[in-house]
């Protein structure tokens, strides 16, 4: 009996210590549960915060500013802000030259064009009214037509009683006077070539100086003050290239335009002496 008692007192002893050993496995088991779950809840926490910074970071950092359009300067505004540049006193005297030139220029080719003739209808009218008339009408023709051919052939034919040979004299003198004329300003625009250049290297050196100048005051070689110095001395002579250029080409189309009237007056006046010998021989 004792033996039966002591029996189920062990056995009594085991279950409930395999109880409660289960029972503190099954508490450290949802305790280690709930640790990782509360782990897991706790990173998920600080992932989405993480992600939360990050949108509001993306969401504040600055966007890049569009690109502003670039205004491009005119022609214009570009020629004025490089005139001024290049300093007034050089760059003034300059266009100067430019504009004296180019008045000069457009008022010899209004009137050398106005001095062409067309040599052949004024022959052909000088030879019908020494036809019908004799010299007195082809003097009216002539004295009716503008131009360096007319004046000549007016001179000679007002010799026409005196001979052929002082009419062909008459026609020599009067072309030079004529040929005077008609290269009347040329010398100027002449001036204006060689001295547009000559004053634009003039302005190049005094800007060279300045800019020496400036260097010893700043006690540097700086870069910026050496290109600045050299840019601005360089204009004039830009500028005073471009005048030289431009009125160049107006005086050789004056030149040649010169050249054309003259022969035009020799040839004519060849043609004229050969009417007035015809008209003799009748």
């Amino acid at each position: 009996m004792k033996k039966l008692i002591t029996l189920l007192g062990i056995v009594g002893i085991l279950t409930m210590g395999y109880s409660t050993y289960s029972y503190a496995q099954e508490d450290a088991t949802q305790d280690s549960t709930n640790t990782e779950a509360a782990d897991s809840a706790s990173v998920a926490d600080d992932t989405a915060q993480d992600a939360t910074t990050d949108d509001t970071a993306q969401d504040t950092t600055p966007e890049p500013a569009a690109d502003e359009p670039v205004v491009e300067q005119s022609f214009h505004q570009l020629v004025k802000e490089k005139f001024i540049e290049g300093g007034w006193q050089f760059m003034g005297i300059v266009l100067v030259c430019l504009i004296l030139g180019l008045a000069l220029a457009i008022e010899r080719i209004i009137t050398l064009n106005l001095a062409t003739t067309n040599t052949k209808k004024l022959l052909a009218n000088i030879e019908d009214a020494l036809s019908s008339g004799g010299v007195d009408a082809a003097k009216e023709v002539t004295k009716n037509t503008r131009g360096p051919v007319a004046s000549i052939f007016t001179q000679g034919l007002m010799r026409m009683s005196e001979g052929i040979e002082m009419v062909e004299k008459s026609i020599v003198a009067y072309g030079s006077v004529e040929m005077g004329r008609l290269e009347k300003g040329l010398v100027w625009i002449s001036l204006f070539i060689s001295l547009a250049p000559m004053l634009g290297f003039m302005g190049t050196v005094v800007g060279m100086i300045f800019a020496f100048d400036a260097i010893e005051a700043a006690g540097d070689i700086s870069p910026q003050i050496v290109a600045n110095g050299i840019k601005v001395a360089l204009l004039t002579t830009v500028a005073g290239l471009i005048v030289g250029v431009i009125l160049q080409l107006f005086y050789n189309y004056l030149v040649s335009k010169i050249d054309s009237l003259v022969n035009d007056m020799e040839d004519a006046s060849i043609s004229l002496v050969d009417l007035l010998v015809k008209h003799n021989l009748k």
